[in-house]
């Protein structure tokens, strides 16, 4: 099972700009742009739930599990 991180389709429905929405969360637009990107190997609850705020969504919504092939 793989974690695939949907923050990218988010951002494009809400018409917003990762760079805005770091300012709004309060982290760098580079750690926005490792986890956009799903480089990272961890979030912080902390800094999901203020994304999930910001972006009016839910956890399930930025975040998706696939079966490897």
């Amino acid at each position: 099972m793989q974690i695939v991180v949907r923050l990218d389709v988010v951002l494009a429905q809400r018409k917003m700009k990762s760079k805005d929405l770091a300012e709004a969360v309060g982290i760098t637009v580079q750690n926005m742009s490792l986890l956009k990107s799903g480089k990272v190997k961890g979030v912080r609850f902390e800094t999901l739930a203020k994304i999930c705020e910001v972006l009016d969504c839910q956890p399930g919504d930025l975040l998706e599990a696939v079966a490897e092939t």
